[in-house]
């Protein structure tokens, strides 16, 4: 197995410097709500916030951040314009919003959540469903610059997505292997805690620092805000092109079911399946990979430990709050037969929706499937032994999740 890569030589030289400025008093960029909220007005040139509901999350991520992460120098800048980009986008869309009474009297009707534990198939999922003229989602560039709303005839050409794909090659460059984990794209399509980010209770901001201590208080939220605030982007992403059903995804949302499903009541949900000691240790893999292009630390056997207690919450409050709801709601999907055969099990989830599988949209899959090959850009190599992980600590942590889910997870269910 290969060892997970360090930060390029100019950048571990960047956090030298920064460290030896920082250490002078000369340079440190400050990490303070006050300061954040003062500069995206400035810069957005706009003062109205809406409500505070987003106040708390952005108190204790900065705090989680100043406390917790161990940032680098090149980390602690790129938190402070990660942040500042989120605090910019909530005014401009409040700001849109306010100007334009269309984006509130938008409806999204009847979408399509894929969700799970982490690294179980959602992504091969979300891209090859996102194939189909019904089926719309959001790209990376139109989320991360959603000013003004795309519109469908520049949909594809629009100047943005040369300036997102810029964005991703300075983090590809920040942390390498990272694409061969996860591949980036302006025009892939984009996980919803990307869009909840700015509502400040998101796992986005997780998967990129070490913040245990945010991470452990947003999983106790009361998360009607900050789903609510998912509903307006997706209201402002829709305004002006055509109406095809929303097909949306992140782990994320295993968490919050009984919110998820109070703000779309008439939501159909995908949850894939897989072991989570092969899930947990390639999430682990992808998270080290990450925050080591932020962090002057991040530990495999720590992280692994983390994410594998973490993260048998969540399973355990998904198998709890989906039985207090409606069962044909949700379509179970096993990760080994995704990786077996992708298009059928796609069909079947089609056959579960009620929806026809047009040939146009089975030859769109297919294309995408030969254009972007599992390993396209390397191969992940992980293993659970990197990360301190065992069937044992599984047994102990996930029991209720492997009883209620093993045949799916032994691939005997699709």
């Amino acid at each position: 197995m290969n060892a997970p890569q360090q930060p390029p030589g100019y950048i571990q030289l960047i956090n030298a410097i920064g460290e030896r400025l920082e250490r002078m008093a000369l340079v440190k960029p400050e990490l303070s709500a006050e300061q954040l909220m003062k500069r995206a007005q400035q810069k957005t040139g706009l003062k109205t916030w809406g409500d505070d509901a987003f106040r708390p999350g952005l108190d204790q991520l900065i705090a989680a951040l100043n406390t917790q992460a161990q940032l680098s120098q090149v980390g602690r800048i790129t938190a402070y314009y990660n942040l500042l980009d989120h605090l910019c986008v909530r005014l401009r869309l409040n700001n849109y919003r306010a100007t334009r009474p269309e984006v509130a009297a938008q409806t999204i009707v009847r979408p399509l959540f894929i969700l799970g534990l982490p690294r179980t198939g959602t992504t091969i999922l979300h891209e090859l469903i996102a194939q189909d003229p019904s089926f719309r989602s959001p790209a990376s560039w139109e989320v991360a610059r959603p000013l003004p709303p795309p519109t469908a005839h520049t949909y594809n050409s629009d100047k943005r997505i040369a300036t997102v794909s810029r964005l991703l090659r300075v983090l590809e460059k920040l942390t390498p292997g990272f694409q061969a984990i996860h591949a980036l794209g302006a025009q892939l399509p984009q996980e919803c805690v990307y869009m909840l980010a700015s509502s400040f209770i998101s796992e986005q901001f997780a998967y990129m620092y070490n913040v245990p201590d945010y991470r452990n208080w947003a999983l106790e939220q009361d998360m009607t805000s900050a789903y609510a605030w998912h509903a307006r982007f997706l209201q402002h992403l829709q305004v002006d092109t055509a109406r095809e059903r929303w097909v949306l995804k992140t782990p994320a949302h295993l968490a919050h079911l009984d919110y998820l499903l109070a703000q779309y009541p008439d939501a159909a949900i995908i949850w894939t399946h897989r072991r989570p000691l092969e899930a947990i240790a390639s999430f682990s893999s992808l998270a080290c990979t990450l925050r080591r292009g932020f962090s002057a630390s991040a530990d495999p056997v720590m992280t692994g430990a983390c994410e594998f207690e973490y993260f048998s919450r969540v399973a355990h409050r998904g198998v709890t709050t989906r039985r207090t709801l409606d069962n044909g709601q949700f379509i179970d999907v096993s990760f080994e037969a995704i990786c077996a055969d992708p298009l059928s099990v796609v069909s079947a989830i089609y056959d579960r929706l009620g929806m026809p599988l047009t040939h146009e949209a089975q030859l769109s899959m297919r294309e995408y499937l030969r254009r972007r090959p599992r390993n396209l850009y390397g191969e992940h190599q992980y293993s659970a032994q990197t990360f301190g992980l065992d069937a044992a600590q599984e047994q102990q942590l996930y029991s209720g999740y492997l009883s209620e889910y093993g045949a799916y997870l032994e691939g005997e269910a699709d």
